[in-house]
């Protein structure tokens, strides 16, 4: 599996992508809002950060697939590692099928159930966004929908890539792991949370004290 980082926040970017751990980035408009840039810039900011897939997503009031279509286009001609994030809706789809295509990858996001991502992916979707965290906050088990996804795929031969979103904690990252998503786009936060263990730390000071003691 394979980690993204979900934020417009160059300076969380920067950071996790100098751990080597990072594959791309997901964006969408409440994130860059919060960033007090322009979408462009943001943009522009990350793609010298990170040699990736880029999700920019279309306004939220871009309803008709017309209109998705011609946002997406040139979303697209900001830099190759574009990808033009689309609501999962019916005018949605048909916006992917145009936009795939024309050799234009897309993200369909807010995935709530297995049907919506095989339908995304028969769209010609590059990549689904199924969010777990918010069923978990429903009631619902997350991760059984990222395992019946990854189920339908692997069954059916279906290249559309897995995007595990919506992930909250350090839990949520094992358990998609363990069930084959291709892809986590994870919270700078839960990030952070991934590299701490007491033991780890308690290792460290004593490692550090027998060192210090042996040149004595």
């Amino acid at each position: 599996m394979r980690f993204f980082i979900d934020t417009a926040n160059v300076d969380e970017i920067r950071e996790v992508a100098s751990w080597g751990v990072l594959s791309g980035v997901t964006t969408n408009p409440s994130l860059v809002a919060k960033s007090g840039k322009t979408f462009e810039d943001v943009i522009k900011e990350i793609t010298d950060i990170v040699d990736g897939a880029i999700s920019g997503e279309v306004k939220a009031t871009t309803t008709k697939a017309e209109d998705m279509i011609a946002e997406g286009r040139e979303i697209a001609k900001i830099h190759k590692n574009m990808v033009v994030k689309i609501p999962m809706t019916k005018e949605g789809l048909k916006a992917i099928a145009v936009l795939g295509k024309e050799g234009i990858a897309t993200n369909c996001t807010l995935i709530f159930t297995p049907l919506q991502a095989l339908l995304a992916a028969r769209a010609g979707a590059s990549y689904v966004s199924p969010f777990l965290g918010r069923l978990d906050d429903v009631g619902t088990r997350g991760v059984s929908l990222i395992e019946d996804i990854v189920e339908i795929f692997e069954l059916h031969g279906i290249d559309t890539e897995i995007i595990a979103a919506s992930i909250r904690n350090n839990m949520h990252v094992l358990e998609c792991a363990k069930a084959g998503a291709d892809i986590a786009t994870v919270p700078y936060s839960v990030f952070k949370s991934m590299l701490d263990h007491p033991l780890t730390d308690i290792g460290i000071r004593k490692f550090v004290a027998d060192y210090e003691k042996s040149v004595k």
